[in-house]
């Protein structure tokens, strides 16, 4: 008795198997089952089995984001101690003090350097309404000026009188540059008195912006 429900329960066993196969052999589905790829953004789509053993499955999902940031560089650096002493004045030629100056920036259109007189010329310490500049405002016409040289191929060069205190540009460059410790430019500050200029100590503080054109 126990022989006979054991083979009893092999034939059907067989019979299971066969008609498994059977089914598989004549279907025309491409999907025999069904899943998900799923994203925290919602994004979803079905995966597809191949009907066939040994078979694989795929799904794709389209819409990963991948996002990053470059950070703003923009340096300058100038040469010397802050202090152009012109020394004494001479009425028969210029007295002229310099500086190196470099920039270094990551701005997609470069970066420009200005230059700005604090008193629109060198002003006597003990009276301010006396400058030294191209005006006879204060009845004498003497000169101050400033003049950028450039170290290569670049724009911005400036020759010029200065004698108001709006900002002049004297370097200008329209891509990236890294700091290569070459200077990209020389500013010269520059000063000739004539023989009625008044006796005395004059100064002027030249402000430099640099801009980064981001």
């Amino acid at each position: 008795m126990k022989n006979r429900v054991l083979t009893s329960a092999l034939v059907v066993s067989v019979f299971a198997t066969s008609l498994l196969g059977s089914s598989l052999s004549i279907a025309s589905a491409a999907i025999i089952g069904t899943g998900t790829v799923q994203w925290s953004g919602a994004l979803t789509t079905t995966v597809n089995w191949n009907d066939t053993f040994p078979w694989t499955a795929s799904g794709t999902v389209n819409g990963i984001l991948v996002t990053a940031r470059v950070l703003p560089v923009l340096n300058m650096t100038i040469s010397g101690s802050g202090l152009l002493n012109l020394g004494n004045l001479s009425s028969t030629a210029y007295s002229t003090g310099t500086v190196n100056i470099e920039v270094g920036t990551n701005a997609i259109n470069g970066a420009s350097v200005s230059a700005k007189s604090a008193n629109g010329g060198l002003q006597n310490i003990n009276n301010s309404g006396t400058l030294i500049n191209s005006l006879t405002t204060d009845g004498f016409a003497d000169s101050y000026r400033f003049k950028s040289t450039l170290g290569f191929s670049q724009s911005g060069s400036v020759d010029q009188e200065v004698n108001t205190t709006t900002p002049v540009t004297i370097y200008s460059s329209n891509k990236p540059q890294p700091l290569t410790n070459v200077d990209d430019f020389t500013l010269a500050v520059s000063a000739q008195a004539n023989a009625q200029t008044v006796a005395g100590d004059y100064k002027d503080t030249v402000v430099l912006t640099v801009t980064g054109n981001f």
